[in-house]
């Protein structure tokens, strides 16, 4: 799998942060503008670059800019550690979104994180495996990650939901040290705004043989890159650092967007963070 951006929208997203022109990082880079600009829109560079210089001027860490250009991606994490564990993938307006589902192994009970685009594939994976779908945790509510909310929750609605909206009913509103337990599994949640003004992040733990902790992040973090930040880029930083970064090293990271990735795979690679 690809990263959700590349270089370019990488660049992009570090100038826009930063506030710096097109010009001026075009400069730092030693590029010309037009080159510059392709740099940008394709995520390939034409001719050398100044790595140092141009992270600088845009704000982000230029040994990292250079491992993405060469070609860096997140090392595909070995998903059998956590068996009642899937990543789930729809496609709709050319938009890619994963959502994710997780069970206990002895009672059925499952949770999902997000809805993606399509219903059919959750529904196909509940019925195999036997589930009972207790919950819906959202990370935030833009359209792609919560288009098949009407219809999961007209098929179970029992399910309780779970969202930082403060336009959600009460009773579905995250309280900051919620523990819920699903079977064995405890989940937790961190609030992560800056890409969305309701941001939150899900923690699983405590799953069977001790694997690592399950991090579902919505928009806040892709390997590599961060979400728009449509609230705040600076907000939207600092609540990785304190949120996410906080996790252990091994903890996997769920994004809505592109590759799975881990905590400490994040911490040396990706370029919004020295």
């Amino acid at each position: 799998m690809q990263l959700e951006d590349h270089l370019g929208d990488i660049l992009r997203k570090g100038r826009k942060a930063k506030g710096t022109n097109a010009a001026d990082a075009a400069k730092a880079a030693g590029l010309t503008e037009p080159a510059y600009a392709t740099l940008e829109e394709t995520g390939k560079p034409a001719g050398a670059v100044n790595f140092s210089a141009l992270g600088a001027s845009v704000g982000l860490n230029g040994k990292k800019l250079e491992r993405i250009a060469g070609g860096w991606l997140p090392s595909a994490p070995d998903l059998s550690q956590w068996r009642e564990f899937r990543q789930i993938t729809s496609k709709a307006n050319d938009i890619e979104v994963h959502c994710y589902l997780a069970w206990d192994e002895v009672s059925r009970d499952a949770a999902l994180f997000d809805t993606g685009w399509d219903p059919a594939p959750i529904f196909k994976l509940i019925e195999e495996n036997g589930l009972a779908l207790r919950h819906l945790f959202l990370t935030h509510l833009h359209d792609d990650h919560v288009a098949a909310m009407a219809a999961i929750r007209e098929k179970y609605p029992k399910m309780h939901l779970h969202s930082n909206s403060c336009h959600a009913p009460p009773q579905h509103r995250n309280r900051a040290n919620d523990f819920i337990h699903l079977g064995s599994l405890r989940l937790t949640n961190r609030d992560t705004p800056g890409h969305a003004e309701e941001g939150v992040t899900y923690i699983i733990g405590t799953w069977p043989e001790d694997a690592p902790h399950v991090a579902m992040v919505g928009d806040s973090i892709f390997a590599g890159s961060i979400g728009t930040g449509n609230q705040s880029w600076d907000l939207a930083r600092q609540k990785v650092r304190d949120q996410i970064f906080s996790l252990p090293d091994e903890t996997l990271i769920c994004p809505g967007h592109g590759p799975l990735t881990t905590v400490g795979a994040e911490k040396a690679n990706n370029p919004f963070f020295d």
